[in-house]
């Protein structure tokens, strides 16, 4: 009798340990699921790997037209970045592929997109509607130096007199085209020479990352699409940004350098928030190692004249445009021009002592 009701108590406290285990099981595999779904951007320790970014998480099924309504603007001065659109052409081409179209590349389009020159898709296929110029290669990682060769063979066989610097740029990169301008403006075209967020293992020069975009000048244009034809260059490698830094050095194009007259970078890899968090970039991760500059974590990372940004979903890349082209606070008319004078704190107290004076003539005249 004693021995029945020992067994009944221990196929009791089995059963039910069974299913409180099971039970926990359940719980802990659904909190761990939506932990995953929620993770923002999550990066992994390879330079050329593929990130959180790209999946479909976080994805706009529309466009949205931020320009539509430029009347609050409209007394804005614009003089000078008008002045650059007309004396420093840019023709950008964005890489992306059928699958990208509807997801990231018409937000490209709807965005930044609209500021370049000229703007062209690179797709492996062609699209008359988006459109999209078909280079006829496959997709995949393992293409986009395919893809990048043939696209600015491209670019230089149907656009070469339309521009004087050429932008090549994913799909999921936000460029502020104006800071662009701005940084070329220092420079010819006719200079052999390439900008980007430049990185120094493997070539001794440095090469340009490719996420961040980079944009090559004339004659730099004019010197890669010649180096295969005469067998300088070759796809060596499927590693884009590497393979054409490797090019560059070759055909003797400077690797130059795009910091801001403070030293501080102006084409970012990631998003804004992983170089402006202290410590959201782990220091085992490649990046700290990679940079050709000393890297900076925190508000010094980025420049006020940032160039460009990667890995920005469809999302971000609306929050960008407004944050960018759109958000202003009120009372300020100054906007800081590093060309104007040597001493910041000067130049801000004359041009808001001139501003104010403009203003006041503006409301006695009204």
């Amino acid at each position: 009798m004693a021995s029945s009701k020992s067994l009944m108590n221990l196929l009791t406290f089995t059963f039910g340990s069974a299913i409180g285990f099971f039970i926990c099981y359940l719980l802990f595999s659904i909190i761990l699921e939506e932990e995953v779904k929620i993770q923002p951007h999550i990066l992994h320790n390879d330079p050329h790997g593929q990130h959180s970014a790209d999946s479909d998480n976080n994805q706009l099924q529309g466009q949205m037209n931020f320009n539509a309504d430029s009347g609050q603007h409209k007394d804005e001065n614009k003089n000078i970045a008008e002045g650059l659109y007309q004396k420093v052409k840019i023709l950008c081409w964005v890489m992306t592929g059928p699958q990208n179209l509807e997801k990231k590349a018409k937000h490209v389009k709807a965005t930044w997109a609209q500021r370049c020159n000229r703007i062209l898709f690179m797709s492996s296929e062609e699209n008359k509607d988006f459109p999209t110029v078909g280079l006829e290669t496959k997709e995949g990682r393992d293409q986009l130096y395919w893809k990048t060769i043939k696209a600015f063979q491209y670019v230089y066989d149907h656009y070469f007199d339309d521009a004087d610097w050429f932008m090549k740029a994913d799909d999921d990169t936000y460029v502020i085209l104006d800071n662009l301008r701005w940084l070329l403006s220092k420079y010819s075209p006719e200079q052999p020479i390439y900008f980007g967020r430049r990185f120094k293992p493997y070539v001794k020069q440095g090469y340009m990352s490719g996420g961040a975009g980079y944009v090559l000048s004339k004659e730099a244009l004019k010197r890669f699409v010649a180096a295969f034809k005469t067998n300088k260059c070759s796809h060596s490698s499927s590693i884009e940004d590497l393979a054409l830094g490797k090019c560059m050095e070759i055909i003797n194009v400077e690797a130059g350098d795009s910091r801001d007259t403070s030293g501080r970078e102006t084409f970012h890899p990631f998003i804004p928030e992983h170089h402006l968090i202290r410590g959201y970039l782990p220091k085992t991760f490649w990046y700290w190692n990679y940079n050709y500059y000393p890297a900076v974590e925190g508000p010094g990372c980025c420049s006020d004249l940032a160039v460009s940004f990667h890995y920005v979903d469809s999302v971000t890349m609306y929050h960008l445009e407004y944050l960018i082209y759109h958000l202003r606070p009120y009372g300020y008319l100054y906007r800081y021009n590093p060309d104007l004078a040597k001493n910041p704190e000067e130049q801000s107290k004359d041009e808001a002592l001139e501003d104010n004076q403009k203003l006041k003539q503006k409301i006695i005249e009204n």
